[in-house]
């Protein structure tokens, strides 16, 4: 049921979230679960995406995301596809630099199909705190990370909470742990939620309903980063393999991702650079990771995911793109609030991304170890 945020709760959470940023490691039962990614090199995989569409009606169409990042902990190395004769294109969205291949097919085409096969490495990712960022970052690439989107405002209800929450503190690093901590406090994954989520942060504000899945908490941390003059933003990804640390909730099947589509986030801070947050899984691993909802977020389990999603990531992840509001060429449906699922069109309309059974799509992953 949705809770209003009254001022008293807000402070209270506030409150809460500064004890949470300093609680000690006094459990025993801490030692034995790990979680603590640093790079460690590069691991190889290629990603293939197949989608068939059964009983297609008319000329169709199918959009499928490309990762289009290139940093110290993503790469892509090749993308190529086989198709039956449709008409397929990569193209860069001019405003987002968001990666899109589109294929579209006649009518003749009774089950048009298309296989996207990305051969991509990633690492591991951390912060080291004690040294300084020597990459320089253009300030208007910064200052476009500020900027608020459809979904994510940084005016109105958004602005009064972050200022609220940051209340005190001196540094951008101080700012985003208090709001990271606030999130993980105020905040809780609802299984329920279809797909990533929507991600509207006003209307979770408003309404006091700050429950959902990824696309929503994280967005919520990185609107309330925004709203106080922080440069953040999601990046919309997909986790390929299990996690090498044992915690089931954070890894994908390889076999078969259905429903593996995950987003995390990122902010900027001087001396710094970008630095990994991941808010949205410390919420996942409290709700999902044991029989029982685990809601204490000093609780063993959680710790030391809390901890290390703060500054760093694992590497069995792929990200496609930081890409918000953004219009798929040749699509009659309006902007798309995120890209990491297949999109497609037939005459009869949309297909439904959340339902890969009925898309129809699979998505799977191999790790190239020779």
């Amino acid at each position: 049921m949705p809770t209003r945020l009254s001022r008293r709760s807000l402070l209270q959470s506030a409150s809460a979230s500064m004890l949470l940023a300093g609680v000690p490691a006094l459990r025993a039962e801490e030692a034995e679960r790990h979680f603590d990614p640093r790079p460690q090199g590069w691991r190889t995989f290629d990603v293939t995406t197949t989608v068939t569409l059964k009983d297609a009606k008319g000329p169709s169409t199918v959009w499928l995301p490309v990762p289009s990042l290139d940093n110290g902990w993503q790469r892509t190395l090749d993308v190529h596809w086989t198709d039956n004769a449709g008409k397929v294109q990569m193209s860069t969205d001019g405003d987002t630099g968001a990666k899109i291949l589109t294929a579209s097919y006649d009518a003749a085409v009774a089950q048009p199909s298309i296989t996207l096969v990305t051969r991509v490495q990633t690492q591991n990712r951390g912060v080291d705190w004690q040294a300084k960022a020597t990459e320089a970052v253009e300030p208007a690439e910064l200052h476009r990370w500020v900027q608020p989107s459809d979904l994510i405002p940084v005016d109105g209800i958004v602005r009064k909470v972050a200022q609220q929450i940051v209340a005190g503190t001196r540094t951008d690093r101080e700012k985003v742990q208090r709001i990271y901590d606030w999130v993980i406090v105020s905040s809780y994954r609802d299984p329920k939620v279809r797909g990533c989520g929507v991600g509207d942060i006003r209307a979770m504000l408003e309404s006091g309903n700050l429950s959902g899945k990824c696309a929503d908490i994280n967005a919520l941390f990185v609107g309330l980063c925004r709203a106080v003059g922080i440069p953040a933003r999601d990046i919309y990804g997909i986790r390929l393999v299990p996690s090498a640390f044992g915690y089931r909730e954070l890894g994908g099947n390889p076999a078969s991702l259905k429903g593996a589509q995950h987003c995390r986030s990122e902010v900027y801070l001087k001396g710094h650079g970008w630095v990994a947050m991941d808010p949205a899984d410390v919420t996942k691993v409290m709700r999902q990771e044991t029989p029982e909802w685990i809601k204490d977020p000093a609780h063993p389990i959680v710790t030391p995911v809390r901890r290390a999603l703060f500054g760093s990531w694992e590497g069995n992840w792929m990200g496609y793109s930081s890409a918000a509001d953004l219009t798929l060429p040749g699509a009659k449906k309006g902007k798309l609030a995120f890209f990491m699922y297949p999109q497609a069109e037939t005459a009869e309309g949309a297909r439904d991304p959340y339902a890969p059974d009925t898309f129809v799509y699979q998505i799977t992953a191999k790790e190239i170890t020779a």
